[in-house]
């Protein structure tokens, strides 16, 4: 009786054992690549899977988005400028089995041909294009991984600039730039105000020129605004005083005129 029993403890552990080795089981966001005595035989889904313990051995694969950063790349471009441009990538395992097959190390090769097609891409490029063009330069970038890593089964969904490092010398001669810049575009819109204010005395001065006394009512104008501030001293211009002089003249010939008037009046009467 005790044989057996110890017959069937044994055979128990054994299968305990046997179905510890047999089973296998695939999360929902992985694939389970099954080989059979190093063939490959199977794709496996998600979910609880059986293997044939030491005839079988199952391999795992992510198929989650990875996000890979890219390391600082020291990169000359095209108009011989010197950077530092590091960068980030998103990619997935769009076919398990070629990334086990395919390739030994699917995330170290990626890494190192996303080093290179960065310096490779950027390198093509004037500095303005990369600090202006990181739209342009981040799609040719994965266009050209895409080309590769497809015979990988991966799939790189996204690359993005990340950091662009330039050096001191290069920094002051862009500040240098940007301020002349700016400076330029003060010189104009200046210019552009003194011809349009020069345009509207242009206009003021045919102005006055047709209505004499409109220049008279804008000294009067002027002589208002100083007097608001309460100066003890008021100045004159020159125009004013020959102003003064008209006024005086054309006041003493209305006055002629009208005493003429009343004089030829009452003669005219006595006549009637």
């Amino acid at each position: 009786m005790r044989v057996l029993i110890a017959v069937l403890i044994v055979v128990a552990a054994l299968l305990l054992i046997t179905a510890a080795l047999s089973i296998r089981i695939v999360f929902q966001y992985q694939k389970g690549v099954l080989f059979r005595l190093g063939r490959l035989i199977a794709v496996r889904d998600p979910g609880l899977n059986l293997i044939v313990p030491i005839i079988d051995r199952m391999q795992r694969v992510s198929m989650r988005i990875v996000t890979m950063p890219i390391q600082s790349q020291g990169i000359i471009t095209r108009d011989n400028v010197s950077v530092d441009i590091s960068a980030v990538a998103y990619f997935r395992v769009i076919d398990a089995e070629k990334a086990v097959v395919a390739i030994e190390n699917v995330y170290a090769a990626i890494d190192q041909i996303a080093q290179t097609t960065l310096r490779k891409v950027v390198g093509q490029h004037t500095l303005d294009q990369a600090l202006a063009e990181t739209d342009a330069i981040n799609a040719d970038i994965r266009k050209i991984l895409d080309t590769t890593t497809l015979e990988w089964g991966v799939e790189v969904t996204l690359v993005e600039l990340k950091d662009i490092q330039l050096p001191d010398t290069m920094q002051r001669a862009m500040a240098r730039q940007a301020e002349a810049e700016r400076e330029k575009r003060a010189k104009i819109i200046a210019a552009e105000g003194e011809a349009l204010a020069a345009a509207a005395l242009g206009e003021a001065s045919d102005t006055m020129l047709a209505h004499p006394l409109a220049l008279q009512l804008r000294n009067l104008q002027t002589l208002v605004e100083l007097g608001v501030d309460k100066n003890t001293t008021v100045v004159f211009p020159a125009p004013l005083m020959s102003a003064i002089s008209d006024l005086t003249t054309f006041l003493a010939r209305e006055t002629t005129a009208a005493a003429g008037r009343t004089a030829t009046v009452p003669a005219d009467s006595a006549w009637t």
